[in-house]
C-alpha cells in the first residue's frame, strides 16, 4: 500500500506573515512520523525578492540530545522556501519547499512524506567525518 502523504492547508498570500510562515512549518513539522527524542527549533533566515514571486527562507535545525549528551554532537538542518506568486491572485495559497542540508533534491510536502531516516543519515555523515578529522 502507499503511504500517506500528510499535509496542511497553507495560509493565502494575503494572510501571509513572517512569523505566520514559521507557524505553519511548525504545524507541518507536528505531521511528520518523528520518534519524541528529536527535539528541533524553526527560525527565519531571510526574505528575497525575485521579479515574479517573493520568497521567505526559514529553517529547522535538528538533534538528538541524550541525559549523557544533552548537547548532541552533531545536528541537521532541513530548509523551507515559501513562495509568494506576483502572478497568482493574493487569495491562493502560498506555495512551500524544502530540502536536507545534505542535498540539492528540493521537495514538496505535498507531493513526498518526510522521513526520520534523512536526519539519521545526515547526523551520521557528521559524525563519521568529525571522526576522521
Amino acid at each position: 500500500t502507499k503511504p500517506v502523504i500528510r499535509n496542511i492547508p497553507w495560509t493565502t498570500a494575503k494572510n501571509f506573515t513572517v512569523e505566520r510562515g514559521r507557524q505553519q512549518i511548525e504545524e507541518l513539522i507536528s505531521t511528520w512520523d518523528i520518534h519524541e527524542s528529536w527535539l528541533h527549533h524553526s527560525e527565519f533566515l531571510d526574505e528575497e525578492e525575485l521579479r515574479d514571486s517573493k520568497r521567505y527562507y526559514y529553517r529547522a535545525c535538528w538533534g538528538l540530545p541524550t541525559r549523557r549528551k544533552p548537547i548532541p554532537r552533531a545536528t541537521a538542518s532541513i530548509y523551507f522556501v515559501i513562495v509568494i506568486s506576483k502572478f497568482k491572485p493574493d487569495t491562493a495559497p502560498v506555495e512551500v519547499f524544502y530540502r536536507l542540508e545534505s542535498s540539492r533534491l528540493i521537495r514538496r510536502p505535498e507531493q513526498c512524506q518526510f522521513r526520520e531516516k534523512w536526519l539519521q543519515d545526515i547526523i551520521e555523515n557528521k559524525i563519521v567525518c568529525i571522526e576522521r578529522l
